[in-house]
């Protein structure tokens, strides 16, 4: 039991443990900015140029409850034991992952685009580092890796180079 509680503090003390614990909780409060910003600031000008249509009270009654309609709201309906479609509810729902959706595609492309440019920033660094070097023997072109010359044979870095 020990060594499994043990195991189980290494796995959770972990970078990417704790990386996603910070997401999912920065997720979550994003979360509530979209919903917020959907509900109280983009729905309300929509519903009064729809004709003061309050998306959070746009409902279809499937089944009147125990008091029969019309109901006047979602809540009203809902304290009667109507039975309801809660379409204002769903579209608030769907534009608020529209957003967040849309948020995670902008973040996502920045970050291959940082990405793309530390790789480009990798290969320019390894381009200018030199391949090749001179056998000090023949002075022929060899690879910068060589530890024999293909040209001359001569072992290189074993002994210093002969003058010629």
């Amino acid at each position: 039991m020990k060594e499994m509680l043990n195991e189980f503090k290494k796995f959770a003390m972990r970078g990417n443990v704790i990386d996603m614990a910070v997401g999912i909780i920065i997720g979550a409060a994003f979360g509530k900015i979209v919903n917020s910003l959907v509900s109280d600031i983009i729905m309300p000008p929509i519903g009064l140029l729809l004709g003061k249509v309050d998306f959070a009270n746009l409902f279809v009654v499937l089944h009147d409850g125990a008091v029969a309609g019309p109901y006047v709201s979602l809540d009203a309906a809902q304290k009667a034991g109507a039975v309801t479609l809660n379409i204002g509810l769903f579209l608030n729902t769907l534009i608020s992952f529209i957003i967040v959706a849309f948020a995670v595609f902008i973040l996502i492309k920045a970050i291959n685009t940082l990405q793309e440019k530390m790789l480009a920033a990798e290969k320019k660094e390894e381009a200018a580092a030199p391949t090749v070097k001179t056998c000090p023997y023949c002075c022929s072109e060899i690879a910068i890796n060589a530890t024999r010359c293909p040209h001359c044979t001569s072992e290189l870095g074993a002994s210093k180079p002969r003058k010629k």
